[in-house]
């Protein structure tokens, strides 16, 4: 038994489904291009791996106050 003409409830459903749809799509397409971004710029990120960071560590021969050289900070 075939359904002969669409009611509207089922209409209004799908209209919220396409928008739905939409925008998960527009936020996957967000992501992929937050992603793509970051790893073309690959060199200019640091991660944060348990290493102390050269950015941060003061120069050599320069302790900062601390009573330690760089060497002492990388060890």
């Amino acid at each position: 038994m075939a359904r002969s003409a669409e009611h509207e409830l089922h209409r209004r459903r799908r209209s919220r489904n396409v928008g739905l749809g939409l925008v998960l799509a527009g936020f996957v397409a967000l992501v992929f291009a937050l992603t793509v971004v970051k790893v073309r710029q690959g060199d200019l990120m640091e991660a944060y791996d348990h290493q102390p960071r050269v950015s941060v560590l003061p120069e050599e021969g320069q302790d900062g106050g601390t009573g330690t050289t760089t060497k002492e900070v990388q060890q």
